[in-house]
């Protein structure tokens, strides 16, 4: 089958097996093509922003994700999670003379949404989405992470300031995609690794710097390999402690990094999968990252293992079967459609949001521990299962249509304008990033900073180069990003150290940074492939690369002329990247 999208009017297909999990979960097919469906789920969700606003409990001031001037009322977290109120409450009685989404909508502005969504946090005040932090400061998406400041997409790591998408890590700095790493610094995509610095692509190696697509390598400085002595001694040449030093040694890194070729798709001990940042995972098409997931499709940011049997899920995992477009699920939900931000063994849920340890709700918000409530109101069993054919039935006949005249009949998640967040909030904006002119043409929101009167008392050019001559004092001033607000990056504009950073910093010989927290986390990201899938083709040439900066070190299985492995892949063909097949890839890195 092939639809037109309502959304953007392309075109899109819909195979026999999508058709085959739609009718086992018993829903039409999507009127919106899977990469606008992304982007419509992950506008419901702000990873990393929080503000300072009044708690609609008891006025006072509390940390949130959602903005002071949000029309939501707000309570905190403890408030929120007790019995103090009760969400049905707010409960309606079902109109039948008016599209059911819009009476969803009055209840999402009337029940109070929690500040953080936080579990288990420990000594944490300043995180968001996160599962058991302890003694940690602006971290988001995180699961167990102990004393760490500055990251997101960490998960059973301590110790670690400044990373993005680590796991099972200590000690590290600076990073993108760790995997069970110990005192890594300023380095992407490495596993099982120990003191290593400024490198790319290594695996089971230690005491190396500036090096990429090594496996199993002792003591190598730029893919040189040198004696144990010859190391070290080499090693007194690098002067971390300095900024100027430590941006020449990256920039250097990485042109070297870009002269070696990367594998089309970044994932092991996969079967039958396309996407990108994949891991140990059967059947799981289209989707990004993923970790011990089966039989997926259009599945996004499932970095807790276990999700199985999903469409259209984005953000979470964690023992998840029978979801579909659903965002923000995760510890054991089962049979979700069409909800946003329900978790902890809920099942049986369509078109609610914010509801924990619930099942058959359907159109509910904010709900604890319920069942067969319809728009926040208690039915009796049998009563429920006679009134949901029949909404079904009335969002059918009747569906919501949004400021654009897009429709949304059952079938369909919410409409964009439900979001509690401006696109820019949003991890759409990582995805899809669009400009404020853009994101209002599509009917979306969009925050500009907040105007501040607090000016900055030092700036970032005039920082100490080094760490070893910073005073002190440091610790009271205001320091000047170093893009100036200037950027596409919600930039702060100033920001402050903290003691525990300072400490960080000094014991480990780090320069200071020059940006705000926000702008370093962006600058990481960047990194990152997109959800935006290519067709491509190995870029092997057969000696060597395609632009000949790679010369290839061992014979491959198409001889001398072009490799001719075509492939699905998230690396865009105007990235630098050298792309290879999995096979000349592993001729290459083995």
């Amino acid at each position: 089958m092939t639809r037109e999208c309502q959304n953007c009017k392309g075109s899109f297909e819909i195979t026999d097996d999508d058709l085959a999990f739609y009718s086992k979960i018993k829903v039409p097919p999507p009127t919106w093509c899977w990469l606008c469906r992304a982007q419509r789920r992950l506008m419901f969700r702000n990873e990393r922003y929080l503000y300072k606003r009044k708690s609609s409990f008891d006025g006072s001031e509390i940390f949130s994700m959602y903005a002071p001037d949000s029309p939501h009322k707000v309570y905190q977290n403890p408030v929120w999670y007790s019995d103090k109120w009760d969400a049905t409450e707010y409960a309606k009685d079902i109109d039948f003379s008016r599209p059911f989404l819009a009476q969803i909508k009055e209840l999402i502005s009337e029940v109070p949404l929690v500040a953080r969504a936080v579990i288990n946090e420990v000594n944490s005040d300043y995180v968001n989405n996160a599962t058991g932090p302890k003694n940690s400061y602006l971290i988001f998406n995180t699961t167990n992470a102990e004393d760490s400041m500055y990251s997101n997409g960490i998960d059973f790591s301590k110790d670690c300031v400044d990373v993005s998408h680590v796991s099972g890590c200590e000690l590290c700095y600076g990073d993108f995609w760790l995997t069970h790493c110990n005192r890594v610094f300023w380095s992407s995509k490495c596993e099982d690794c120990v003191d290593v610095y400024f490198s790319k692509n290594l695996r089971g190696c230690s005491n190396c710097l500036g090096c990429v697509n090594l496996r199993g390598k002792s003591y190598c400085i730029f893919n040189k390999p040198y004696s144990k002595e010859e190391y070290f001694e080499k090693l007194k040449e690098f002067d971390f402690g300095s900024h100027a030093f430590v941006q020449q040694t990256l920039k250097r890194a990485r042109e070297l990094w870009s002269s070696h070729p990367s594998k089309y798709i970044d994932g092991v001990q996969n079967v039958d999968v396309s996407g990108n940042y994949i891991f140990n995972s059967k059947n799981v098409k289209k989707s990004y990252l993923v970790f011990d997931g089966e039989d997926l499709k259009y599945c996004h940011y499932l970095q807790t293992p276990g999700a199985k049997s999903c469409y259209d899920y984005s953000v979470w995992g964690t023992a998840c079967s029978f979801l579909y477009e659903v965002a923000q699920a995760g510890r054991g939900a089962n049979n979700l459609k069409f909800c946003v931000s329900c978790w902890s063994n809920v099942k049986d849920l369509e078109y609610s949001l914010f509801c924990q340890f619930a099942s058959n709700l359907f159109g509910c918000v904010g709900l604890h521990n319920r069942q067969y409530c319809i728009l926040n109101k208690q039915y009796s069993k049998e009563d429920y299962e006679k009134l949901v054919p029949k909404i079904i039935q009335h969002m059918k006949d009747t569906p919501y249509k949004d400021s654009l005249g897009r429709s949304y009949p059952y079938g369909e998640l919410f409409p964009p304008e439900f979001t509690p967040f401006a696109y820019n909030e949003s991890v759409a904006q990582d995805q899809f990033p669009l400009t404020k002119d853009e994101a209002i043409a599509k009917g979306y929101g969009w925050r500009e900073p907040y105007e501040s009167n607090i000016r900055a008392t030092k700036m970032a050019s005039d920082l100490p180069d080094r760490i070893q001559e910073v005073e002190d004092n440091i610790l009271q001033e205001l320091i000047e990003c170093g893009h100036k607000g200037e950027c596409n990056d919600q930039c702060t504009r100033v920001f402050k150290l903290i003691p525990e950073e300072l400490a960080f910093y000094r014991n480990y010989k780090i320069p200071l940074p020059r940006l705000c927290p926000r702008c370093r986390t962006v600058e990481r990201l960047s990194e990152r492939t997109g959800l935006v899938l290519y067709q491509g083709r190995c870029l092997c040439a057969g000696v060597g690369s395609q632009d000949q900066k790679y010369k290839n070190t061992s014979s491959h299985f198409h001889g001398s002329g072009a490799c001719s492995n075509e492939f699905e892949t998230s690396y865009a063909p105007e990235r630098p990247e050298i792309v290879y097949c999995e096979q000349c890839y592993q001729a290459e890195v083995a």
